[in-house]
């Protein structure tokens, strides 16, 4: 397939930003289309593959870092850390940094809606060009990648700074005020299995409290948590 001049552009300026030139531009060029684009323009393949990628590559790289960084730490605490620095929010965070959002190539129904700042479609892209990386220059080259752009991200969190376990907060402020229940149900999964997402809405006493959505159930419930915490303090 054949590039349009436009998009090789395109690629270009964000190779700037990024500091990597591809070798294969086709893995990026991959990376920075989402669905909607390729649903309009079918020879274009879209991302979701390689997030899958990315988000393992991402995995083993901070997982890595803080097993070598952090050795006073426990099992527990290096998860938690983890999850901090992967989820959901901190990658559209970086995104946002590398103003990935101008480079995604989204359908015209997407564009309208607001899809180049959507928290999701930026943290797919992000483990997308993650992968891409991968691909095209090995894993040390996603490595220096990843740490380079998440280094403020990864140290605020090792210092406490970054707060996203939101599930674990709620239940501390919950329990500060007196004892309450807190549940977690299911209201709705949205697009197909292998692209899900998921709507979660945390109740307290049996009163709705917030509603988010996620890739994952556990995600929604953070996303959830998150809203409810807004309301509480």
């Amino acid at each position: 397939m054949k590039i349009k001049s436009s998009i090789l552009v395109n690629i270009s300026k964000f190779e700037d930003i990024i500091k990597y030139k591809f070798k294969n531009k086709k893995f990026i060029l991959e990376a920075l289309t989402h669905s909607s684009y390729s649903n309009e323009n079918k020879s274009y393949s879209f991302n979701e593959r390689l997030e899958f990628l990315g988000d393992s590559v991402l995995g083993i790289v901070i997982s890595d870092y803080l097993f070598q960084n952090e050795q006073d730490l426990p099992e527990g605490e290096l998860t938690k850390l983890r999850a901090n620095i992967v989820c959901e929010e901190s990658l559209s965070d970086v995104a946002k940094e590398i103003n990935l959002g101008k480079h995604i190539l989204l359908g015209r129904g997407e564009e309208a809606t607001g899809g180049r700042d959507r928290i999701s479609i930026l943290a797919d892209a992000f483990e997308a060009v993650i992968a891409a990386i991968y691909l095209d220059g090995g894993v040390e080259n996603a490595k220096e990648f990843i740490l380079d752009h998440m280094e403020s991200i990864i140290q605020d969190s090792i210092k406490g700074r970054i707060f996203r376990d939101y599930k674990t907060h709620l239940q501390e402020v919950v329990q500060s005020k007196g004892e309450s229940v807190i549940s977690y149900n299911l209201v709705e999964e949205i697009g197909p299995d292998h692209n899900k997402r998921f709507v979660m809405e945390v109740s307290l006493d049996d009163k709705a409290l917030g509603r988010g959505e996620g890739k994952s159930k556990k995600e929604a419930e953070q996303s959830a948590a998150k809203q409810a915490l807004r309301r509480m303090i």
